[in-house]
């Protein structure tokens, strides 16, 4: 337990509940709206954030983890997706978020799937802090590439 509390155990259990929170109002507040534009924006979100994400996962390898703190055996990626954006995999889970909330026409869900960003922004900067201890040139690498939006923060 004391390990899985040292790792950021915290941080994961907060983010699965948000996420089963964003999911769960989805269906629960669906229909709230109608139209075709935003199922077709839902689908594009779905589209992305299965690309981003699966690019992250695939680039990170042995080092991929729900956990922010990096092991101890971790290496920095900065190439592949990680030269785009720092964090490929919150931002996937927020694009999915955001496509579910869409999907499903639900205000409560879009508004948590914005909860779950602030919750997102600042998971990355505990992370962070923890990269730039174990790794001195993350410092750097974080001045080139930004956070969650590619180009833009």
């Amino acid at each position: 337990m004391r390990r899985f509390l040292e790792r950021g155990g915290l941080w994961v259990l907060g983010q699965f509940a948000l996420m089963a929170a964003v999911i769960v109002s989805g269906w629960v507040w669906r229909q709230q709206w109608t139209s075709r534009l935003t199922l077709v924006l839902a689908v594009a979100l779905f589209a992305a954030a299965a690309t981003v994400g699966l690019w992250g996962a695939i680039v990170l390898g042995r080092n991929l983890t729900p956990f922010p703190k990096p092991d101890r055996h971790a290496v920095l990626v900065q190439h592949g997706i990680y030269g785009v954006v720092r964090h490929p995999l919150y931002a996937s889970v927020l694009l999915a978020a955001l496509g579910w909330a869409l999907a499903w026409a639900s205000g409560p869900a879009l508004a948590l799937a914005l909860v779950l960003s602030l919750f997102f922004k600042a998971k990355a900067e505990r992370e962070e802090r923890w990269l730039r201890e174990r790794f001195p040139e993350y410092a750097d690498y974080a001045r080139r590439v930004p956070q969650l939006i590619p180009w833009i923060y």
